[in-house]
Order: C-alpha cells, then structure tokens, then sequence
C-alpha cells in the first residue's frame, strides 16, 4: 500500500489543455473517488496516475517514487475498468491468473492467491466458467479478482458500475467498499455520479473543466460546499438556487418573499446573492413562503413535490405524508439556507 500525491498535474492533447494544475493527496489506505460530468478530466487524471497517458507537466508520485517516466506494469498499481475488459477465451480462474503467470509466480503460489480472490468475491463456484456464462456483476467481480491477486500498491477504478443496472450498482457499492475496508489497499475510483461518491468514499474530489473545485469528506462537501458548482452537484436532489437581494427581513426573493439570513452570512444588505436549499431542507409549516405545487412524486419513504417559488421552479423532499395536489398552494419553510456570490459562484460565509 502506498499514498498516491499529485503536484500541478497538467495535461493537454495538442494545443488544447484538458487538466489543469491539479493537486492532490491520497493516504496510505484512503478511498478517493473522483467525481464530475462527463468532460471534466476525471479519467484522464485517472490514466495518468495508470500511466496509460502522458502527463504535459506536474508530478505524480505512488509512494516514494515520482513515476512521471515509468511504465504502467511498473507502478504497481491495478487498474479496472468500465467494459471489464476479460479474456472471453479464458475461464474465471485463467482470467484471474493472467497477470501473476506473466510475472512468473510459481503455480502453487498463484492457485492460493486465485483461491483466496474468489474466496473473498464470492467466485468459487465460477472459476471454471467463461466470461460469457457470467452476469454483468459476476464479470465485474472477476475484473476486482484479478485486481486483487496481484496484490497492488493502489487500486484504480475507471467508472466500474456503468454497465450494470440500477440494483446490481447499489449491490456493487456496497460489495466493494466492504473490500476496501477488507485490503485497506489505496483505491482511486472515478465515476459521474455522485451518490456513488457520497456513499463510497473517504475523500471526494469534485472536478469541473479539468479544475478541483473542492476536496474533503463527503459530508464535508455536502454540509459546507465551497462555491455554486459543488453545491449543485452534491446532494440528491439537487440543491434549489434562486437569485436574491440581501435586506434586514431576511433574503428577498421576488417581491414579496423573505428567506431567513444565514446565521454566517457576511453579504452586506442590498448585495445581490443566489440563495440555495437543499430539497431536504424544505418543510411543510404554516410559518413558511407560498409556493404553488406543479408536480407530485411519491417514492414510499418521502414525497418529492415540485413547485413554483415567486415564478421559479424548485423541489422539497417531505417526509411526513400530506395529501398534494397539482395546482394547490401550500407553504414550506426553509431549515436551512446558503448564500453564493452570482459572479464568481463562491459561498459567501
């Protein structure tokens, strides 16, 4: 196991540059998934680290070494990707043993260290099958397998749950963070979507346009994002931003509406701000703003309404169960509130 640090990494492809001075650091043992849309750099700062792509500039370093020049099977790292890439003529077990054979570990030694994979990744009974006998979760654990028995400084992710279904992808999660917290092995893992981020990792990184725009824990970002950007993309769903004027009733949204100030708020009254609150943090009290509700979602647990505030359409997640209906007017009180600058988009606290 190795940390993994990155020092103004650059990259561009010809005279267009797509990453841009990223710093970043992974502890030894620390689960780190890079998080963005599509476009953002993730998985090139990804295939950096690999060492399948060039860096223009910066230095990665995988412990003590600075691996700028170092070929991928080098770096010992282990990588798996999205489309699981498998041998389709091998079995589970050749699949898994591929790369210890080409090392030229003893056969003993690499049936143990197979045995012991399938073992953890529930294989057993499938080492004798190919690739195409397998469910798309099967085939994605034989990929984690034969990352597993060569026994990496750091694992790597590239988007691994893409191509499965939305139970299989919950089920996955759960699966490989129970193998982290198992190897305690440095993993990197690159995805989209953010709820894999929030439920998976020890250290999120959000990238946009080939820029960090925050690091921390997940609840970090969530409870104290940095700018308009990771606010509008942590969370599910998403946070409401609605443009606003700072005045002494509170925050003026529209003609008639005041939101509560934040209890840190630093603007200055008559500044013009974003407001933003979360769904979650918008409830059903006789004391709140008048919305009027245009769409109801009920999911079981909660109820997703979506309404009109001062002519701007925005959701609330209830808990509690009421009788909405289209068109009907209720009130919802913000718990909770956050202030951003409309310029450059940073949290104004």
């Amino acid at each position: 196991m190795a940390a993994v640090t990155l020092n103004g990494v650059h990259k561009s492809f010809g005279s267009t540059p797509v990453v841009h001075g990223v710093d970043i650091e992974i502890a030894d043992g620390q689960f780190c998934v890079l998080v963005g849309p599509s476009g953002c750099g993730k998985s090139t700062l990804l295939r950096m680290i690999a060492g399948l792509e060039e860096i223009s500039g910066g230095e990665i370093r995988i412990g003590d070494r600075v691996v700028n020049n170092v070929a991928p099977k080098e770096r010992d790292i282990a990588m798996v990707f999205q489309n699981y890439a498998l041998y389709p003529h091998m079995t589970v077990q050749d699949n898994m043993a591929f790369s210890l054979k080409l090392a030229g570990e003893p056969p003993e030694a690499i049936k143990k260290r197979v045995d012991e994979a399938a073992s953890i990744l529930g294989l057993t009974d499938y080492l004798a099958r190919y690739p195409r006998q397998l469910s798309g979760g099967q085939r994605q654990r034989v990929a984690m397998g034969r990352a597993i028995v060569r026994k990496p400084q750091v694992f790597l992710f590239d988007e691994p749950l893409s191509n499965l279904d939305a139970k299989l992808r919950v089920q996955m999660r759960t699966e490989i963070k129970e193998l982290h917290q198992r190897l305690k092995t440095t993993s990197i893992y690159v995805t989209h979507d953010q709820i894999e981020a929030m439920t998976m990792a020890d250290k999120i990184v959000v990238m946009n346009a080939g820029v960090t725009e925050q690091i921390g824990s997940p609840l970090e970002l969530y409870d104290n994002p940095g700018n308009l950007f990771v606010a509008g993309f942590i969370g599910s769903p998403a946070m409401n931003f609605l443009p606003g004027k700072v005045t002494a009733a509170g925050i003026a949204v529209g003609e008639s509406i005041h939101l509560p100030t934040p209890a840190n708020n630093t603007a200055e009254t008559g500044r013009d701000v974003v407001v933003g609150v979360r769904p979650e943090h918008l409830s059903v009290s006789g004391d709140g703003v008048p919305v009027e509700i245009v769409v109801v979602e009920p999911t079981g647990a909660d109820t997703q309404i979506y309404c009109k505030l001062a002519g701007i359409e925005i959701s609330a997640v209830v808990r509690e169960r009421h009788e909405f209906k289209p068109g009907a007017a209720v009130r919802l009180k913000p718990e909770l509130t956050f202030l951003f600058d409309p310029a450059s988009g940073r949290r104004l606290a």
